[in-house]
């Protein structure tokens, strides 16, 4: 065999146990064989053979982690099995160990690979819940048998799991909780694959029943649990359900102890079944009742075997288990690779004696080979039919291959260590055999029965006080308190008497008072456990409440939360003025009775929009009502986010209405230690409280310790003197908390300031080593169990002398009534609404004033009649305007046109006639403008023309000369001045020889 790198020689009949251990068995082994040959016929069947060669079965294990336990039962049950099931034929098992890393798959995959190439014929392990998924996926490829002893719901063929099923195993803690009443509890997990254990207790929850916490430990936090621990025992649940790794359990119980979770008050359910195995001393006189279960009996012969056969093995000493294996801390995964092996030679045994006998014959197998094993489900099948007694007692699987039938130990930790309280199984469930088996003893024996003890108490309030009674009393009917009704309470249990002295020469049995459990206190005496759980606290004066904001309605959103209300007020309305814009739908007809308006209207006008945002959003409404889809749609939205905003804003307010926040100097020790002086703290003198401070290790404490070893003067010689400068200095003062329970039900301006500092305990004193001790223990821890320490703290702390004094008295109903400093700032917002509508409306009045004033000037005489202004004729001096540009744009026009032509016609440059007309019109006098007339020689065609032309207009000219020469023919000359015009125009509309025919006629006719 290899085993770490190391060759073995595991050689026949190599087991190391005595001889005179196993002649008997050979003797008797002997005896069998020789009466079998008497009875068979020599001849009968013999071939010749009888030294048939032994044919070596391999089986796997992978190993990873701290599993040297594991492997050493792996190598000592194939031993066991070679010696003992496969003894009567021709098969060994052969054990091929490999150690793997934990969780890394690579490494895994390779040396699973090499163990199927060597034929192996099962595979056992890994622990690692990753590399296990890895092993199942490959030998379900392989067909090849796969045995784990984890924790796991989720195994598939060929994989066959020895540990109890989760599923189970949650009937088991589902159980619990119903036969121990708990209606609330808190569940602490340490990872998903816990889940499934506690999914039946998840389904208890009930609004109207159950009440089920779950919280996830660690949580990234590096194994600090504190912060998850904190919360658990802020939240005041005394049940919890601890469901983590056995190897994570005794930091979990450490740092609970720390934040004060593990008391008399609280229970807890661990459903670890290697409970037994870690070190419980620590918590055994704590008070809390730790319960759990446990798969194996340690007590059990068969355990003790295999242990001390261990522990003496060949394959211990090659595994440098040094320790050696305690069988009452043997774990689980231990003793199931033991079954496993067991189980799997039991499979075996009933495959090869099957009929017909069938061969096994395990092959080499490759990872990237498609090839199986044909044996290996019908291995798994026997394995899963078969019924074996091993280490976990009676292995036996359902139709499911769950191992679901199976035999638990209820234990619970009490002062002398884990106690066996009952059992359950499938089948009857839950079945309680509780003993008090010490207590019953002592009663038995006459040691505690009818005896009577002096029992030492102090005048310390509330544990013992002298009754306040008008007449005198004697012996132990002057004392009474919570010290001295617990003495009576066991005296009624155990049936002993008792005297109360208050001396203090050391003649006494018993001593019950406010006596904190130290080691050094235990070196001298011995003490019950403790009956009462505290810590050291701070004493303080209550904080003074802050007064609330004038504004304190604006306190439940965040001024991020009012910015973006604000922002999406804004864009809403926006939104609603955009699309009442773009809808068609919003376009209404303002007059009705007009089927064809020339003008529509539209409602959501951007004040229109902004009024109907802001109505929505102070829950008030509005006549406005959108009729498109876009705005329907905006403002659906609009309102579901008002109703959610609205909502929460008014949850939220009476909070922070009614919630008065209060305002302290320091919150925590660290505080304390940080101020610097400015308050100043201090303790008992020569107490167990600055004891704690001097021995203190952590920074805090040492610094504190030093502060008040600097300030001598801030020590106190009692409480009470220290509760006197807590009242009337900045002081506070150090002391234990129940102290502080008991004063501050009495003072009502001082509080308890921060958690516990330290964990501690008081318990009752007597002589070293006492008979009475477990005896006295063990009934504490009953009238623990049956609430009468609780009732008897209620009753000193709450009721008598004064107690419950300083409870808070609330109204009828439960409410505050809120005073004007709490809702001021709404009537300051109202205020300042008024006095700006007010504002608003003066200035709207100016306004209309004004504009009625102007209408007013613009109003006509009494008739009725309105003056014309320039908006009413406006529009005739624009086309006059218009019309006068036009033209004189025509006119120039028209005279740059005439003048061109005369240029042309006369054959004189145009600019010159162009000056010659302009200096005429620049006279600006005159009604009648020369003509000038130019000789131009005569020619042919149309010059012979315009020469006849020209002759004419001398001859017209010269008969009007003569005409208007004489007296009497005036008015001849001017009808023949209008002929000659009349002439002069048709020439030149018809030019030619037409003119000239024309001028000739008008001459003639001139001349007549």
């Amino acid at each position: 065999l290899k085993i770490s790198g190391e060759k073995i020689n595991v050689m026949e009949n190599s087991d190391p146990r005595p001889k005179m251990r196993l002649f008997p068995m050979f003797l008797h082994r002997l005896l069998v064989v020789a009466f079998a040959f008497l009875l068979i016929d020599p001849t009968d069947g013999y071939n010749g053979d009888f030294d048939e060669p032994v044919e070596h079965i391999k089986i796997g294990g992978l190993f990873d982690g701290d599993t040297d336990d594991a492997e050493l039962a792996f190598q000592y049950a194939v031993e066991a099995v070679n010696n003992e099931k496969l003894s009567y034929s021709n098969y060994q098992l052969e054990a091929q160990a490999v150690q793997v890393k934990y969780g890394d798959q690579f490494d895994v995959s390779k040396k699973l690979c090499r163990l199927l190439k060597t034929g192996v014929a099962g595979i056992f392990g890994p622990s690692s819940p990753k590399s296990a998924l890895h092993v199942q996926s490959v030998c379900d490829e392989k067909e090849m048998p796969h045995i784990e002893t984890r924790w796991d719901a989720y195994t598939k063929l060929p994989t066959l799991n020895l540990h109890p099923h989760p599923h189970i195993m949650g009937r088991v803690f589902l159980d619990l909780v119903v036969a121990f009443e708990w209606k609330d509890f808190t569940i602490l997990y340490e990872s998903g694959p816990w889940l499934p254990g506690i999914s039946d207790l998840l389904k208890m929850y009930d609004p109207k029943g159950y009440t089920v916490t779950v919280r996830q430990l660690d949580l990234g936090l590096n194994g600090n649990y504190r912060a998850v621990l904190r919360r658990v025992k802020l939240s005041e649940d005394k049940r919890i359900i601890l469901a983590c790794s056995i190897e994570s359990m005794p930091e979990v119980l450490k740092q609970a102890q720390q934040v004060g979770l593990l008391t008399d008050h609280h229970q807890i359910i661990i459903t670890s079944l290697d409970l037994h195995t870690i070190d419980l001393e620590p918590y055994q006189y704590s008070g809390t009742n730790i319960t759990g279960v446990r798969l194996i009996d340690p007590e059990e012969e068969k355990i003790k075997q295999v242990a001390d056969f261990l522990n003496a093995s060949q394959i211990a000493k090659t595994l440098e288990l040094h320790d050696g294996l305690n069988p009452a801390k043997m774990r689980v995964k231990t003793a199931l690779m033991y079954d496993a092996v067991l189980l799997f030679a039991e499979a075996l045994k009933h495959l090869i004696g099957s009929e017909p006998p069938r061969l096994l014959e395990p092959i080499s197998l490759k990872c990237d080979d498609p090839t199986t094993w044909k044996n290996g489900y019908s291995v798994i099948n026997y394995m899963k039919s078969s019924t074996i007694h091993g280490l976990t007692r009676s292995i036996k699987f359902d139709h499911q291959g769950h191992r679901s039938d199976f035999l638990l130990d209820l234990i619970e930790l009490g002062p002398a260590g884990l106690e066996k309280v009952g059992v359950w199984n499938s089948t009857e469930g839950l079945n309680f055999t509780r003993k008090t088996e010490q207590a019953a003893h002592a009663m038995d024996d006459g040691t505690l029965q009818n005896r009577t003890f002096l029992v030492l108490t102090a005048i310390s309030p509330p544990y013992g006080m002298l009754k306040d009674s008008p007449i005198k009393l004697s012996g132990n009917e002057r004392f009474e308190g919570f010290g001295i009704d617990l003495i009576h309470e066991l005296s009624l249990m155990l049936g002993f008497n008792y005297t109360f002295i208050l001396q203090e020469d050391g003649r006494a049995d018993l001593a019950i008072t406010d006596l904190t459990i130290t080691s050094d206190r235990e070196s001298a005496v011995d003490f019950t456990m403790p009956f009462m759980n505290l810590g050291i606290s701070i004493l303080f004066r209550k904080p003074t409440k802050e007064p609330p904001s004038l504004f304190s309605f604006m306190s439940p959103f965040s001024k991020q939360v009012w910015l973006y209300l604000g922002g999406a007020y804004m864009m809403v309305s926006m939104s609603l003025f955009v699309l009442g814009r773009i809808s068609p739908k919003e376009w209404d007809n303002p007059y009705p009775c007009i089927e064809e308006p020339e003008e529509l209207e539209n409602q959501f006008s951007f004040s229109n929009s902004m009024w109907f945002t802001i109505g929505a959003l102070l829950q008030q409404g509005s006549e406005i009502a959108p009729k498109a889809p876009a705005t329907r749609a905006v403002a659906s939205i609009w309102w579901f986010f008002t109703l959610i905003m609205v909502s929460s804003y008014t949850a939220n307010l009476a909070a922070f209405l009614t919630v008065e926040q209060v305002v302290s100097p320091i919150n925590n020790a660290e505080d304390l230690a940080a101020a610097g002086g400015a308050v100043k703290y201090g303790a008992k003198r020569d107490g167990s409280t600055i004891s704690f401070f001097k021995d203190a290790e952590y920074g805090t404490y040492a610094k504190m310790y030093q502060f008040m070893m600097a300030n001598q003067d801030l020590l106190t010689s009692s409480n009470p003197e220290g509760l006197q400068r807590v009242k009337t200095e900045n002081y506070a003062f150090l002391m234990e908390s129940t102290s502080i329970e008991y004063i501050v039900e009495r003072e009502c301006d001082v509080t308890q300031i921060g958690g516990l500092l330290d964990d501690k305990g008081y318990g009752i004193a007597m002589r070293k080593n006492s008979p009475y001790r477990s005896a006295l223990s063990e009934a504490v821890l009953r009238l623990q169990e049956q609430g009468v320490l609780t009732s008897l703290k209620r009753k000193w702390w709450k009721e008598k002398r004064g107690g419950g004094a300083c409870e808070n008295t609330m109204e009828e109903g439960g409410a505050l009534a809120l005073e004007l400093a709490n809702v001021g700032g709404v009537f300051v917002l109202l205020i300042v609404g008024c006095v700006a509508a007010l504002f608003v409306s003066f200035c709207e009045m100016l306004c209309d004033v004004h504009r009625r004033t102007r209408e007013l000037k613009q109003s006509t005489s009494e008739d009725g009649a309105e003056e014309l202004d320039m908006d009413n004729v406006g529009g005739v001096f624009f086309v006059l305007f218009v019309g006068c540009s036009f033209a004189s744009l025509f006119g120039c026009c028209e005279l740059f046109f005439v003048i061109a032509h005369r240029a042309r016609r006369h054959k004189v440059p145009f600019r010159e006639e162009l000056m010659a007309e302009l200096r005429f019109v620049a006279k600006c006098h005159g009604n009648t403008k020369p003509v000038r007339h130019r000789k131009s020689s005569s020619a042919s065609g149309p010059n012979s023309l315009e020469s006849g032309m020209e002759s004419a207009e001398q001859s017209a000219t010269s008969s009007k000369q003569d005409i208007s020469g004489s007296p009497t023919g005036a008015a001849g000359a001017d009808e023949a001045d209008r002929d000659a015009e009349l002439e002069n125009r048709q020439r030149r509309q018809n030019g030619g020889g037409k003119s000239a025919l024309n001028g000739s006629a008008r001459k003639i006719k001139s001349d007549e």
